[in-house]
Parts: C-alpha cells; structure tokens; sequence
C-alpha cells in the first residue's frame, strides 16, 4: 500500500468516501490486513478474487483453497471466510420471524443466502402454513457436484410431521444455472402428483444459484 497515495489506500478510502467507494479488492484487502515483503495486502487480495473466479465466488470457497493462494496463511484465510459468512448472514432473515411466502421472489429471498451457494447440490422443503408462513426449512437430500436424489416419501413424512398444508421444493445447482434439467422436472411431476394425493400442495420449485433462480411456478411448469 506504501505506494498508493495516502487518500487511496483502502482504509483511509473507506473512511473518506465510505464503503460503498471502494471496489471489491480494496474491501478484501482491508479484510486481508497487512501485506508481506513480497506483495501489497490489495495484491493479495487481487490474488484471491482472481483464483476465485470473482467476490461471488468467495461464498463457494473453503479455508484450503484460501490457504493455496499465495500470501493467504491459515489466518488470514480464516478473516476472508468469517467476514464473507458475516456478509451472508446479514442477508437472512432473523430466526424469530415467520415470512411469508407470498411469490417464488419471497422464497428466493429468503433460500439463496442460505443455499444458492452451496458447492454440492442441495434438495429441501420450506413448510408452510394455511396462509404460507414458512413453518420449517429443511434439507433432505447432499448429492455430488451434479444430482441430488430424493424420494416423495421422504419429502411428504417430512411435511405430515411438520404439520403442512404447502411446500416449496429447492435445490441448487452448482454450476451457477439455474434453469431445470429433464430430471428436475420429472421429479417435480412426481412430487406434485403426489403432493394431490396427501392433501399437500407442492406451491413451487426454485431452482437456485448464488445470485438468480428459476421458479417453475413463474415459468408455468407448475
């Protein structure tokens, strides 16, 4: 940092001009503290977002691949995950509340910060209420990298024992698109005829990334 200018170092930056000034390395450099003899604590932080593949990229990231990038020790990796989960965090609704569920962007609001970013794929159920008030968000199956395998009991002994009258079906996909695969919808098909059945509506299944989602309610495939 010795080489910027005094009102651009990051620090000094964001107490002048406020957060919102600064870009995403000089954030994470303010984060990542000092740098070392061979690199600026912004060439450090230039470092991890370029071996992470950008700042949203960081909620996928674990404390080794922080700790390859070169400059990024055991503790400075720890700094980098705990104010990313900080980030997130602030994103989620308090536990004591009970959304409601009014559109698939309600429900997306309240999954993604959660498990839009996940690095493994993720099915679950968000329980509702006669007037859609979330009752319970539960993950019910942790696939591979690319399926999730799930079976309508599960989801509906789930929903029985929670009391439901509805439920929103999720899952994430890791490769950060969100549009359906062929089993995504099959499986759907087969929840929702099910959900008849029980007496259960399936109201929707958001399809999740780290930023967007698909609802199949909102393009008709529900």
């Amino acid at each position: 940092m010795k080489n910027l200018a005094p009102h651009d170092r990051p620090r000094e930056k964001l107490a002048r001009l406020g957060p919102s000034a600064l870009g995403d390395n000089e954030l994470l450099a303010i984060v990542v503290g000092s740098g070392s003899r061979r690199a600026t604590a912004l060439e450090v932080a230039n470092a991890v977002l370029e071996a992470a593949g950008g700042v949203q990229a960081l909620t996928r990231w674990g404390h080794g691949a922080a700790c390859r990038v070169r400059g990024v020790g055991p503790a400075r990796a720890s700094r980098i995950l705990a104010a990313v989960e900080l980030g997130r965090r602030t994103l989620m609704r308090a536990a004591q509340a009970r959304p409601q569920c009014a559109s698939p962007r309600d429900a997306a609001r309240q999954l993604i910060p959660e498990f839009g970013a996940a690095p493994v794929e993720q099915f679950g159920v968000v329980l509702l209420d006669t007037r859609h008030r979330v009752l319970k968000t539960k993950v019910l199956s942790v696939g591979t990298l690319d399926a999730s395998v799930v079976h309508p009991r599960e989801v509906f002994r789930e929903a029985v024992a929670g009391g439901a009258a509805a439920l929103i079906l999720f899952h994430n996909h890791p490769s950060g698109d969100p549009m359906p695969s062929r089993d995504d919808v099959e499986l759907t098909r087969r929840l929702a005829a099910a959900g008849e059945l029980m007496g259960i509506v399936v109201v929707d299944h958001l399809v999740l990334t780290d930023t967007r989602y698909c609802s199949f309610k909102e393009t008709g495939r529900l």
